[in-house]
């Protein structure tokens, strides 16, 4: 069983999970029920990730074969850009639910503080950002809708008990301080970038006054966008010569040091993996601890860096200027 995170209300939230963001859609189901049998409990999902029918499937099987209850899985999913407007917020919570095969969720994230012009399911889900991918010059198509407008139908999703926690992704200290001065419901949890070369330290330390649980994406750095032209092979960070030292220091990989690193400065993080080997590394961070010395070393690869930035791919993959964190 993983370590985890206590929220405000005192659920236990799993510090290791499991990211199904690049999952071929053939091979979720496999992977989700493999995933669960090697001790995984907390899946990170999206509708966005076009495979929450598949992890759906992976969890049934799960379930039927004896591995898990559904009380033992943490559950996320998250809400699209392109139902932001209240009236879309709780089909879409629902659309996923029954992709994902769930009477509710453990917790429902706002993708993006990016609101797009509503696109039907029967028209395209997941819809993605372009407005309409055939159109002779495809663009994503923003709207004004206030965050507080979409919270207050997220909190909703609480009241009819389909969600049990809230939070949001990708939003910096501005825009959390803005919700958390109108919000009924806190938000439990903010998922963000986060590994050695984007530490994020006055995010993590406002998240933690504020009772707020910090899950780090992209937990072993750029490794996940080379294929997406977002990031290069220098900007390892398995292959960096400190993680090296240090993962030999432990006797442990590169991967298990920048994961114990982020779960040891109280972040969750979901990381992901197609190899098996890997999933049980990646999952076994807890019975080692890296010296003040050694944190203070990762710390200081800091350089600010975000690979996932819409101000950047939305331009370039989405013919649309669109940034969030300037």
């Amino acid at each position: 069983m993983t370590a985890a995170i206590p929220l405000r209300d005192g659920t236990a939230f799993p510090t290791v999970g499991f990211g199904f963001w690049k999952v071929e859609q053939d091979r979720t189901a496999d992977v989700c029920r493999t995933v669960i049998e090697t001790g995984y409990r907390h899946l990170d999902c999206a509708c966005d990730y076009g495979n929450e029918e598949q992890v759906g499937d992976g969890i049934q099987t799960a379930i039927a074969d004896g591995l898990v209850t559904r009380e033992d899985l943490w559950v996320t999913s998250k809400l699209w850009n392109t139902y932001h407007a209240p009236e879309h917020v709780s089909a879409a919570c629902r659309k996923s639910l029954q992709d994902l095969k769930l009477d509710y969720l453990d917790l429902y994230l706002i993708h993006f503080p990016i609101a797009q012009e509503f696109v039907p399911f029967e028209t395209r889900y997941p819809p993605g950002w372009f407005h309409d991918p055939d159109a002779a010059e495809p663009q994503m198509k923003e709207i004004r809708i206030p965050i507080r407008e979409t919270w207050q139908a997220m909190e909703e999703l609480v009241d009819a008990g389909l969600v049990r926690h809230i939070g949001i992704c990708n939003f910096g200290t501005s825009l959390l301080r803005d919700l958390l001065s109108t919000a009924r419901i806190a938000p439990s949890v903010l998922q963000v970038e986060s590994h050695p070369l984007l530490v994020q330290e006055k995010l993590l330390r406002y998240c933690q006054q504020e009772q707020i649980a910090f899950t780090a994406f992209s937990p072993l750095g750029p490794a996940s966008y080379y294929s997406l032209g977002m990031a290069d092979q220098s900007d390892s960070l398995l292959h960096h010569a400190t993680i090296q030292k240090i993962a030999a220091e432990h006797q442990r990989s590169p991967a298990q040091v920048l994961l114990r690193w982020g779960i040891q400065r109280g972040t969750a993080v979901i990381p992901k993996t197609s190899s098996t080997e890997r999933m049980r590394e990646n999952l076994s961070v807890e019975d080692f601890i890296l010296t003040t010395e050694q944190m203070a070393a990762i710390s200081s690869l800091d350089r600010h860096q975000r690979f996932n930035d819409p101000g950047v791919f939305c331009e370039s993959a989405f013919n649309t200027f669109c940034p969030i964190y300037e």
